[in-house]
């Protein structure tokens, strides 16, 4: 309980009264007691007998309620102080401990702590897609006579809406998450928009750390009154309020809240895939973009081959809804699949990485007639450091239990310009887009023992202290290759 005198000039005094929930609903009334001049004097001087004084009064009329409350709604009482009144205001919170704002004024004219809201101070949604709401509201009276110093904020969450700042605030603390220290800072209408703040009601500023639980996300868009909340989650709730805020003071009014649901993602495109036709897809890391595929299987056996040609790829397969495969992709990958007539396949890839990624994707049920040679164990070139002159190098690879086309190509290049040219190397492409100067030799060999299929080669003619790029090509019977990984080597600088 509260008490307060009116200081008089005049006989009757207009005066202000607002309250604000900032937690759970509250009760709260004003009284007014007609009392003497007499005892009002001892009141104004902080006597300890008010409450005493009061009890004595044999009277109990000249005690009245003007005005009775219950919620969580912001409120606002307009009245005129009578001559010689004591005003008692009572406050009783009927769930647990919680914390209010209370702000009285008799200067009613100057303008208010408190912003305006407009006659109809309903937030409409004007626009809705998969990750973005659009908002508009009507202008706020405040904004017109006060521009520096008045800003829109913008609150939201996917619980419900909320009917204060201080609210929503105490929502966020109870929440568990962590604000920040307050930083005393002075708001200029010319800041960067939009601030992700948090407007304190202590006229205090804190920033919202954006790692946390998300729970009550808050945007400060200035004084316009049109607004896009981006990086909304598809198909779900929100909620909206809106709140003009004083930043002298960091007194705010809410704005009739609202709701919307974002629209659903769309579902990802399928592809059919044909059987033995080879096709190359291209995935957008940046923007985290997947493909599907799709094979309703006409044979038991059916095997998925994957060239990755750029990037890194995850490959993820189910058969009838149940997973059967999931890998990223190095290289040439089979994945041979036993079922039944028309099982359906579906292929998932995407990119690993922000940089764009792209695969070949062949399906067949052909396994004697394939597109895409048999690859060794590994597809990585060795060279011998022992080995090295001013003037040739030597590199080994492996070979297959098949009799294959192998050919060698090597391309001179400046030490800066390595990581760029193996992170760009296109690994599907074949030899047929370079230079003939690049040819080294073409060679044929195979063993049935596949732990001596291994051959060497050495290189001649180079400079010394020069960094060479060698590449080995393997040709399957279909003629499409396969390109080993790139190996660096550089020549000797004195011999």
């Amino acid at each position: 309980r509260y008490y307060f005198v009116l200081e008089e000039s005049r006989a009757l005094a207009p005066f202000t009264i607002t309250v604000t929930p900032c937690d759970v609903p509250i009760a709260w009334s004003i009284l007014v007691h007609k009392a003497s001049a007499n005892f009002l004097g001892k009141e104004a001087r902080g006597d300890h007998d008010t409450q005493e004084a009061l009890k004595s009064q044999k009277a109990p009329s000249m005690v009245s309620t003007i005005f009775n409350y219950k919620g969580n709604s912001v409120e606002t009482y307009m009245g005129m102080s009578s001559h010689s009144a004591l005003y008692m205001l009572d406050f009783l919170s009927t769930e647990r401990d919680t914390h209010i704002t209370v702000y009285l004024t008799t200067d009613t004219i100057s303008g208010y702590l408190y912003p305006e809201l407009p006659m109809d101070p309903r937030i409409d949604v004007i626009g809705i897609g998969h990750t973005t709401v659009t908002l508009t509201w009507k202008t706020s009276p405040s904004v017109l006579q006060h521009t520096e110093n008045i800003q829109y904020c913008l609150l939201v969450n996917e619980k419900h809406n909320y009917k204060s700042l201080c609210a929503a605030e105490t929502a966020i603390r109870s929440s568990g998450m962590k604000l920040p220290p307050t930083l005393a800072l002075s708001l200029s209408p010319y800041l960067p928009e939009p601030q992700q703040v948090m407007i304190l009601s202590n006229s205090e500023l804190s920033i919202i750390n954006k790692a946390s639980s998300g729970e009550v996300r808050q945007i400060c868009v200035g004084t316009k009154n049109t607004y896009t909340v981006p990086s909304l989650s598809p198909s779900t709730q929100y909620y909206f309020d809106v709140f003009v805020v004083n930043l002298l003071t960091n007194a705010s009014a809410a704005y009739t809240g609202t709701f919307a649901r974002t629209l659903e993602e769309p579902e990802p495109k399928v592809t059919e895939l044909k059987d033995g036709k080879v096709i190359q897809i291209f995935l957008d890391g940046k923007k985290q973009k997947f493909y599907n595929l799709q094979y309703h299987a006409r044979h038991k056996k059916i095997q998925f081959t994957f060239q990755l040609c750029h990037g890194q790829v995850r490959v993820h397969i189910t058969k009838n809804g149940k997973t059967v495969a999931s890998e990223n992709i190095s290289g040439l990958k089979y994945f041979s699949l036993k079922g039944k007539l028309l099982d359906t396949y579906l292929v998932h890839l995407r990119s690993t990485e922000e940089s764009n990624s792209s695969v070949k994707v062949q399906l067949s049920s052909h396994f004697h007639k394939p597109l895409f040679p048999l690859p060794p164990e590994s597809l990585k070139i060795k060279s011998f450091s022992k080995l090295r002159t001013c003037n040739s190098v030597t590199i080994a690879w492996l070979g297959t239990q098949e009799e294959s086309k192998y050919c060698v190509y090597k391309k001179r290049i400046e030490e800066d310009q390595i990581w760029v040219e193996l992170r760009s190397a296109d690994r599907c492409s074949g030899p047929e887009f370079r230079p003939k100067s690049e040819k080294v030799l073409c060679k044929y060999f195979y063993d049935i023992n596949l732990q001596r299929a291994v051959t060497t080669e050495t290189i001649k003619g180079l400079d010394a202290g020069t960094h060479y790029l060698f590449d080995v090509y393997l040709f399957g019977p279909s003629g499409i290759p396969v390109r080993y990984h790139s190996k660096v080597v550089k020549t000797r600088k004195k011999c």
